[in-house]
């Protein structure tokens, strides 16, 4: 498949215009040389009409797209382009009146051919100048487009396009219908012009410059526009290509929205300073409100703050001042020194302009102080309270030279700023909150995963017991311990513990239990031994209001006995099959690290009883007791022996489902627990 080229509309146009033009100029001296000879060209004006029309639409087409493609489309470079290629058409023409003019009464001065030349040049010239300065203010009337005005442009487009033809009716006459037509492209042209939006939005330089440029298209289509009407009654010209209804339309619309757009430039010259400083306000509000990102700080808000108050309210210095722990600081200082501020500041405390404001009311937040100072330099001051969170954590400064200096208008801004910075201020300790609370989660998380390491994954024992545990923090992390070990062929160590506290000290303590246990049954001891050891240890580690509670038990599984020692833990739950009944198991104890001197083995006990098939012990910590639901009544001790009687005949975990379902039935869905709920449950078989 052959692949055509892709035609570039720009060069195209150009080359087809130039064409054109060519040929216009060949007809035409053409006919004139065959006048000159007496002779018939053969060539029908309306050769030189189609020739026209199609150097009209080239030429639309070029700066069309010439216009669309431009990147530096402002303003000011839209009204330069056209004030150049006026100022190149006048210039040209110019320089052929100016070249008449030096040939006098001579014979070349009335040469037709030469004439004709020249004519062509100025129609070709007149013709780029109109139809680039026609689609430049397209772009002007189109900055801010609605349907209206879009489609009255197209109207307007159609009209031009009908008026290229209008050559084929007239037949190049200044009749009733050519003038019928002007005055209706007029109107349109005027109705366009009124849309001249974008003149506010140059600056105060912009606008003089825009003058300059408009002043230029303005002198430009006045002399070109003389200049066609010269061509009218000349005899040389035998067919008038600039007699068009599409030219002339043309001469209208570029002159009144030259003339629209210089008079409104021109009277909007004393606004444009309040116009840029209505900008420059609503750039330093942008400022503020988006000055609070990623690896930003407090500080850059305040320094974006001064300066836009001090650009809003036009004042001669300025400074902020920060308030941390009861002390001042001064910073961000504008046009005055650290040695000028402090006797400055030291005048202002004194001669107390702002008698009202008061560092500690919670009402400083949109409040605005002003004052008189007698000092030799400045003569107001005003100041504004930063307050974030309800809290007053600065001042900012502002003082002028002038007495009053500071208006209605200049405060609202600056009272704006203001409150926009503290936002930003108070989003940025957010946030800085946030990540912290975000990094503490993190910590809490891992914390969470080194604890629930710290428990056992398996729990030790024989074919002649079953066992299983359970355990769930009231926060992240908690003090529940619990664990077993092997001693022997025919013995087993069961502990359970419960740290003082909650949370990741309650945590590290029960890191603590876990490496004396660990340290401790490679000795065997007994539990009354196991407990006096445990207690000099953990009175060397642990925080003095801190203990820990526990019961330690070992399982004699050939001979069928448990010897245990409880220290200060919650009493065991045991269910004797035989009797069918449960009872707790009342031992004396003081929890470790309560007592931490040789006198605590007086508080040390221990004891030792038998176990049958069937029977069952179930090790808890107090959470599960001490569970309240939404009257603030306690699950207790006789719920827990109730539940165990209930299920007495399950399988361990179906027990221990069994409790802890009761115990979430009890304290209600929607309620979180208070403390650290922990269970062990053995059946024997």
């Amino acid at each position: 498949m052959i692949k055509l080229p892709s035609l570039h509309i720009g060069k195209v146009s150009v080359l087809v215009a130039i064409l054109t033009w060519l040929s216009l100029l060949f007809v035409d001296i053409t006919r004139i040389f065959g006048l000159l000879h007496q002779l018939e060209s053969g060539v029908a004006p309306e050769v030189s009409f189609i020739l026209e029309i199609t150097f009209y639409i080239m030429v639309y087409i070029f700066y069309n797209h010439s216009i669309a493609k431009n990147e530096r489309n402002e303003f000011l470079n839209l009204i330069w382009r056209g004030a150049s290629t006026g100022l190149l058409a006048l210039g040209v023409s110019l320089l052929i009146r100016s070249f008449y003019l030096l040939l006098g009464d001579s014979r070349l001065a009335t040469d037709p051919l030469l004439k004709n030349f020249f004519y062509h040049i100025n129609f070709g010239l007149t013709t780029l100048f109109l139809i680039s300065c026609a689609l430049l203010w397209k772009r002007l009337i189109l900055y801010q487009k609605t349907k209206k005005i879009v489609q009255q442009w197209q109207a307007f487009e159609i009209l031009l396009l009908i008026s290229m033809f209008f050559i084929f009716f007239n037949k190049n006459t200044l009749d009733y219908s050519f003038l019928f037509g002007l005055v209706f492209i007029t109107i349109f042209s005027i109705s366009l012009s009124i849309n001249l939006k974008w003149i506010p939005y140059l600056t105060f330089k912009e606008k003089w410059k825009s003058i300059l440029f408009l002043i230029i298209i303005l002198m430009a289509t006045s002399y070109l526009f003389i200049e066609v009407l010269s061509y009218s009654d000349s005899k040389v010209i035998l067919v008038n290509l600039t007699d068009n209804l599409f030219l002339i339309g043309l001469f209208a619309f570029v002159f009144f929205y030259s003339l629209f757009s210089f008079l409104v430039t021109l009277f909007n010259l004393p606004t444009s300073s309040v116009f840029e400083q209505k900008l420059v306000e609503a750039i330093n509000f942008q400022r503020l409100s988006q000055s609070i990102k990623p690896g930003q700080s407090e500080n850059e808000v305040l320094d974006i703050l001064i300066d836009s108050c001090m650009s809003a309210s036009y004042a001669d210095a300025g400074w902020l001042e920060l308030r941390n722990d009861e002390e001042s600081v001064f910073m961000h200082e504008r046009y005055i020194g650290k040695k000028n501020l402090e006797p400055l500041f030291d005048l202002i405390n004194e001669t107390k302009p702002f008698v009202n404001f008061k560092w500690e009311n919670e009402s400083n937040e949109n409040k605005v102080f002003q004052g008189k100072i007698p000092d030799s330099s400045y003569k107001s001051a005003l100041m504004v309270p930063l307050v974030v969170n309800q809290k007053t954590i600065g001042r900012i400064y502002l003082v002028k030279e002038v007495k009053d200096g500071f208006n209605k208008e200049m405060v609202n801004i600056i009272s704006t700023f203001v409150g926009q910075a503290c936002i930003s201020v108070e989003n940025y300790r957010l946030l800085n909150e946030a990540i912290k609370n975000e990094r503490y989660k993190e910590e809490l998380k891992i914390a969470q995963r080194v604890q629930r390491s710290l428990l056992p994954d398996t729990l030790h024992h024989d074919e002649t017991f079953d066992i299983c545990g359970f355990s769930i923090a009231a926060d992240e992390v908690g003090g529940d311990y619990y664990e077993t070990q092997k001693l022997g062929e025919n013995k087993y160590v069961l502990i359970i513990g419960d740290v003082s506290g909650k949370g990741t000290s309650a945590a590290f303590n029960m890191s603590q239990m876990k490496g004396i246990f660990h340290s401790l049954v490679q000795l065997q001891p007994k539990p009354s031994d196991f407990l006096m050891m445990a207690n000099n240890a953990l009175s060397q580690c642990l925080e003095k209001n801190h203990f820990i509670t526990t019961s330690y038990y070992i399982i004699d599984t050939e001979k069928k006995l448990i010897t245990y020692s409880r220290a200060g833990h919650c009493p065991t739950l045991f269910f004797n099959h035989n009797k069918q009944e449960s009872e707790y198991l009342n031992i004396e104890g003081m929890g470790l690290g309560m007592l931490r001197n040789n006198l605590y083995k007086k508080y040390v006990h221990e004891k030792t009883f038998s176990f049958q098939a069937g029977d069952i012990l179930v090790l808890y910590t107090d959470g599960i007791v001490e569970a309240k639901n939404s009257k603030g009544i306690e699950f207790g001790y006789e719920r827990l022996k109730a539940v165990l009687n209930a299920s007495a005949d399950l399988e361990v975990e179906q027990i221990q489902n069994k409790i802890v379902q009761e115990v979430y039935k009890f304290i209600g869905k929607n309620k979180i627990a208070d403390d650290d709920y922990s269970l062990m449950i053995i059946k024997f078989k």
